[in-house]
């Protein structure tokens, strides 16, 4: 099977992140993370939208209405792009300079999770945050207090099972997941140690089976239900970041990039673009949405 992978648009992002399909609106939203912008691309526009947020960004996720909730470096708050107007949902009670939120993704019920990541945590130093639930209520729970770097959030179709990585320790756990408790039964669901690369973004497809990034080897990996390595994709820059189906039918895939972030930069002249990937093995999944407050 031949993957067609082609640069989509002239956008050029330090940190391009979360990538997330609106199926109502047929359009794309990612952020370049460091300067807290917001763009959306519209299926039939040949140029982005750009928007404005507070800097840093962590991750996004589409509202039932045209709109997106959003992760930033502490909080929670929901942008509409009609208005242009960013509302304050709720916080969090960490006030740290090396703690911010990073990935996130939205369940079946409507509820947002997104997850910290702790930068340049000393050995033997507690984890600070975690992953965090946004219920629809804009009620915030903890869910977990042992993820350092959190990173690519993702369910199972039936919705039973939360993927969530660690990046610094080259692990994607798997937890039952019940939408009104906490998790449970968590237990490796795959090791990316033998890539040299921590897992980034990731996503899964209609067949069940998980994809996710492998931003220091410029890779993607399909992993099956469990935990058995597919398939891995060779990627043309230096470091991918994060992915989402998207398109009428979710037969493509989105592609994120970093062209200099805090610690990595790229060498290759479309390095921080955004990319689409055709010809893989299966279709994704409708994207959840938040449910407004």
């Amino acid at each position: 099977m031949t993957v067609k992978i082609t640069r989509v648009g002239t956008t050029k992002d330090q940190l391009g992140e979360s990538p997330c399909w609106d199926a109502d609106a047929q359009a794309l939203t990612w952020i370049d993370a460091l300067p807290g912008t917001l763009w959306r691309l519209p299926l039939e526009a040949v140029q982005a939208e750009r928007h404005q947020l507070p800097a840093p960004v962590g991750s996004i996720a589409p509202c039932r209405s045209a709109a997106v909730v959003v992760a930033l470096r502490k909080s929670f708050a929901r942008y509409d792009f009609a208005t242009r107007r960013l509302e304050h949902l709720a916080g969090i009670p960490v006030d740290h300079p090396k703690v911010r939120f990073n990935d996130g993704k939205c369940d079946a019920a409507g509820n947002f999770l997104a997850g910290t990541m702790h930068i340049d945590r000393q050995a033997g130093e507690p984890v600070l945050g975690g992953l965090y639930r946004l219920r629809t209520d804009c009620r915030v729970e903890q869910l977990a207090d042992d993820i350092g770097f959190a990173n690519g959030p993702c369910f199972s179709p039936d919705g039973a099972v939360l993927y969530l990585a660690d990046s610094l320790e080259r692990i994607i756990w798997a937890y039952d997941y019940d939408p009104d408790g906490p998790l449970r039964n968590k237990r490796v669901f795959a090791r990316t140690q033998a890539f040299d690369s921590g897992p980034d973004g990731a996503t899964t497809d209609s067949q069940g089976f998980l994809w996710t990034v492998l931003t220091r080897a410029a890779r993607l990996a399909r992993y099956a239900p469990d935990g058995e390595l597919d398939r891995v994709i060779e990627l043309p820059v230096s470091y991918p970041t994060s992915i989402c189906f998207g398109g009428p039918r979710l037969e493509h895939l989105y592609l994120t990039s970093i062209s200099r972030s805090t610690r990595l930069e790229g060498t290759l002249a479309q390095d921080g673009g955004l990319f689409q990937l055709e010809g893989l093995p299966a279709a994704g999944r409708l994207p959840h949405h938040f449910g407004d407050c």
